[in-house]
């Protein structure tokens, strides 16, 4: 098991931290704990560093700069060596006995947990209310339903990781892009403690980039090898309303004799035609980057769980 823990300006936590995973795991699991040292500036990397030296299943990474959380649970999915990889926040709001809970749910078949902060310790106004409306907006649109993808403490399977690239602030996000690539995702609920030290990352600045990053998820999980439907449907749109524009304005000329000149109908149904010539192109230009894409790098369309084949056995997933 690889436990990885992204760290801002957590120096008071760390040391707690530790001892409650090593307390969750030692004995019952294989582990490592990986912390990424995402920037800070309060003497964190120094705790790490003692940590590491005192425990050798501690690996550490530290960031050059700020880099933001997703940048970081990336850089330490990338560097687990285990089979099975949690994820939590080093604020000690997440609670590190709740992991073997986690784990023994992927036993039963699934391939991530996402954990459910049912009574969160946090802030009514800035927090919980903005979360709600974000979950239920992320569900309605990804198809993928959860109560709390802003949950950091997660339970992964390997397997489940290995298709997902992270960029901007999407790892909330995660659940639903495994989900697209066929992962069995569930959720379990989880105890959510206040937070004691240090101060809160997030509010409600991050709300606009959370709605930017759906709209991406979104056109990648649904359009990313097909793009022309999105332009073209645009453009579809487009040309109907300019169609229907030019049909009233020759209907105004025809019956009642009027000059189009300046009729604000004949303008929008111009701006539609060249709208829709635009979002053919672009439609098209998109689907040529996909294609470069996929045929440059080798990168299939598709990704395969399994192969059977007569006589030389099973593949591993």
């Amino acid at each position: 098991m690889s436990v990885v823990v992204p760290v801002l300006d957590e120096r008071d936590s760390l040391v707690a931290l530790h001892e409650q995973i090593t307390n969750a795991l030692a004995g019952r699991y294989d582990y490592e704990i990986i912390f990424v040292d995402d920037g800070s500036t309060d003497g964190s990397f120094e705790v790490l560093r003692r940590l590491q030296k005192g425990d050798p299943r501690v690996c550490v990474i530290k960031f050059s700069r700020n880099f933001g959380q997703t940048a970081a649970l990336s850089a330490g999915f990338a560097h687990a060596t285990g089979q099975v990889i949690v994820a939590l926040d080093a604020d000690l709001q997440n609670d590190p006995a709740d992991i073997p809970m986690l784990v023994e749910k992927l036993q039963e078949g699934y391939d991530v947990v996402s954990g459910w902060r049912r009574h969160r310790k946090d802030r009514l106004l800035t927090r919980r209310v903005p979360s709600a409306i974000a979950n239920w907006l992320i569900s309605r649109i990804t198809g993928v339903r959860l109560h709390d993808y802003g949950c950091t403490l997660k339970a992964y399977r390997r397997q489940a990781l290995e298709h997902t690239k992270l960029y901007g602030e999407m790892h909330r996000f995660i659940p639903a892009i495994a989900s697209w690539s066929g992962a069995r995702v569930t959720e379990v609920l989880v105890n959510h403690r206040p937070r004691l030290t240090g101060r809160a990352k997030y509010g409600l600045g991050r709300t606009l980039k959370v709605i930017l990053d759906l709209i991406t998820i979104k056109f990648l999980g649904s359009y990313s090898t097909k793009p022309i439907y999105v332009f073209g449907g645009l453009g579809a749109i487009s040309g109907f309303i300019g169609i229907a524009c030019a049909i009233a304005v020759i209907w105004q000329k025809v019956t009642r004799a009027e000059d189009i000149t300046g009729n604000p109908l004949f303008v929008l149904s111009g701006f539609m035609a060249i709208a829709t010539l635009q979002f053919i192109l672009m439609g098209l230009l998109a689907e040529l980057l996909v294609r470069t894409y996929h045929e440059s790098q080798g990168m299939p369309t598709y990704i395969i769980s399994q192969v059977l084949r007569s006589g030389h056995g099973q593949a591993s997933d």
